[in-house]
Order: structure tokens, then sequence, then C-alpha cells
């Protein structure tokens, strides 16, 4: 008898080998992050998408044994720092509070905001607020882990407790660390939206599509993050399956450029569209205009004035509500010193101003935009030339909705 408790303890109901227990434990935490990510993130922080009432309580189960973490809590704290996002009242932002806070207490910060009841009222409309819920997921966080930590030494025997641990530690590490640390301090951008959010690869299966952070926070209420070829997004991947399983039906993604080739000149279907595609369009400058402008103007620079250009292409095309003296400096000396990157830096931002300025109409912005592109064709650098061409041919896209 003593024996058979010893062996079940050691080695539990499954008596998984090393490497099958190292795979279940992956799948275990993979669940986890595809409930973070599709149910807690696009779907009930964004809407993105729709889910079935039976996905969304086991996803709601789940999270309440793997993690304790409350729909309501969850959705408000990530509304609000969207809505604040990198400034004082952001609940977890490094560029107030210091990348290495953000690592090590990530947890702790979102433990503070959840009971901040502020928060919760403001922020987290819509949410479950079922009699199971209430009752059991909000008023028994300890209980569902717990449970996990029991099911687990019952399947796996003593080891067991190593899972649960790791189950324990994945979203501190994954969701509060990575994502919200260092989502926004490394990393590198497709757009340039207002805060300071950046992509982290490869780590896309391991986080479900959450480190394409800089996509996420460009668009929003998109269900899809990926963006480019090379960037990898699981969590849609997820989607689309469940969609295929008539578990989901996705609402919004981001709208894709619809260029027409050869129109002559601007109008306002052109000027909605580039207010609809404002940051592709911000995106395609840099990589048409400042990219191949910056390297001629490298090469040609004499050996006095080459240190100038050191890692200065970014800062032409970087929002400057995130530069530091130095970078101001820097950018001011290149600027004095070549007119051409002075002029496209000049247009970059005078592009940015049209659609920038709400309190103009409509007629206003057209003129402006108009002027923008008579003014850069007539400037004499042929990749302005070039892009004002593609300019002219954006049209409006149809919002998957």
């Amino acid at each position: 008898m003593m024996n058979e408790i010893l062996t079940f303890l050691s080695q539990g109901l499954l008596a998984p080998g090393p490497w099958t227990l190292v795979l279940i434990t992956l799948g275990l935490t993979h669940i986890t992050i595809v409930s973070v990510t599709v149910y807690l993130h696009r779907y009930s922080a964004h809407r993105a998408l729709e889910l079935h009432p039976a996905l969304k309580h086991f996803f709601r189960f789940w999270l309440w044994m793997t993690t304790g973490m409350g729909t309501r809590a969850w959705t408000a704290i990530h509304r609000k720092h969207h809505a604040r996002c990198d400034s004082e009242e952001d609940p977890h932002s490094p560029q107030v509070l210091g990348i290495r806070k953000v690592l090590r207490e990530g947890a702790e910060l979102y433990q503070a905001e959840a009971v901040n009841q502020e928060t919760l009222d403001k922020y987290g409309a819509g949410c479950p607020n079922d009699w199971i819920e209430r009752n059991v997921y909000e008023k028994y966080t300890v209980l569902g882990i717990t449970l996990m930590g029991l099911i687990n030494v019952a399947l796996f025997g003593v080891i067991g407790v190593t899972v649960w641990a790791i189950q324990m530690m994945w979203i501190p590490i994954t969701a509060a660390g990575i994502i919200n640390g260092i989502g926004h301090y490394w990393g590198y951008r497709n757009f340039e939206c207002t805060d300071a959010s950046r992509n982290v690869l490869p780590w896309g299966i391991l986080i479900g599509g959450e480190e394409l952070h800089n996509n996420h926070h460009t668009y929003p209420s998109s269900a899809k993050l990926s963006v480019r070829r090379f960037e990898f997004d699981m969590g849609w991947a997820w989607i689309r399956l469940f969609e295929m399983l008539h578990l989901a039906k996705v609402k919004k993604v981001a709208p894709k450029p619809i260029v027409e080739a050869g129109k002559p000149s601007v109008d306002l279907d052109t000027l909605r569209a580039l207010m609809q595609h404002r940051f592709q369009v911000m995106a395609h400058y840099r990589r048409t205009v400042i990219k191949p402008v910056f390297n001629q103007e490298k090469a040609r620079a004499c050996d006095a004035t080459r240190g100038l250009y050191h890692r200065a292409h970014k800062l032409l095309h970087r929002d400057q509500r995130f530069f530091k003296h130095r970078h101001k400096d820097r950018l001011a000396n290149l600027t004095a010193h070549n007119h051409t990157l002075a002029t496209i830096y000049d247009y970059r931002l005078r592009l940015q101003e049209i659609w920038s300025q709400t309190s103009r109409n409509s007629s206003e912005m057209l003129d402006a935009l108009a002027q923008w592109c008579r003014d850069a064709e007539e400037s004499g650098i042929h990749a302005l030339q070039d892009f004002v061409n593609t300019l002219k041919g954006y049209q409006v896209a149809k919002v998957r909705v």
C-alpha cells in the first residue's frame, strides 16, 4: 500500500516521461497565452471579434485556474493603458516607471491597479457580471490556482508542482514583463504611432502574437496583429481556426492600402484615404524617401561630417516626443549640414500636419495636401517626386466589419 502511494506521488496518474512532461507544460502554458490574447485582449478589451459563449466560458474558467485574473480587471487595466499610454497615468509604462521596475514588478503593478475601483468602473464596461463571475471567479481567485496545482500533482506526481509553478510564472513573465515592459522599450517599429510601443521578435509562438505590440497600438481594434510578411501572429492562426469551427467571427482588421496607378491629382477621396492609411503612408515615406535619400547623402558625406550620420536616419522619421536631448542635438546638426535631408524631414512634418490639424475643414485640408504635392514635385528630389505619384493613387479601403 505504501509503495503504491509513493509511486502515485512520484509519477501521478499519467506518469509522463521527461520530454513528454516538457511538451505537456508548453501545451498548458500555450492554452493560457491563447486565452489571454484571443479572449481577454482581442475580444474583451477591444471587441475585434466575437466568440461563441461556450468558448468564452472555457477561457474564463482556464484563466481562473492558471492566472487568478478576472476578465473585468484585466480588460479595464488594458483599456486604461491604451487611453493613458506612456503617461503618468499608465498602469505599467517603462517610459515612466523605468524598464527594470516593469520587468521585475509587472505582476505587482497589475495587482495594484486591479483594486483601483475607479479604473474598474471607468474602463470595465461590457465584461461578464453573471453569478459565477461574481461569486466564484472574482471572489475566490486563490481557489482556482490551488485547484490547478492539485490537478497537476494528481496527473504528474510531485513534479506537477514544478509544472504548476511554470504556469503561474508564465503570464507575469511574458505579459507583465516582455509585453508591457520590453514592448514599450526595445524592438522595431513599423509605424510611428503616438506612444513608444515596439515589436519584439521572434517570440510569436510563445506569446501568441502579442509581441507585435507596435502593430497593435497602431490598430488596436484589429483582430490580426501581423502586418509584414516575416511577422507571425499565432493568435490570428487560432482565430482563423475558431472561425472555421464557427466558434468566432472577426469584426475588424487593419485596413490595407489600395493604390490606383496613374491618378493625375489629389481629391477628397485621396484625402480620406490618407486619413485612413496615415500610418502606412508615413511608413511608406520612411521606406521610399527617407531611407534611400539618407543613404545617398551619407555616401556623399566627407570625413568631417560622416560622424553626424551615425544612427541618425531613425531620427528623421521618429516622433520627437520620445527624443532625448542628444537626439535633438544630433538631428539639428544633421539637418543644418545637409539641405536635402532637412528638406525631406520638413516635408514629413508638413504631411503629418495636414491630418493632425482637426480644426481644418475638408476643403482646407485638401488645399494643403494639393500644395504639398506641388511643392514636393518642384523639390528636385526624385524619391520625393516618386512618392507624390504614389500618394495621389491612394483609395479608401473597405474595413472588415
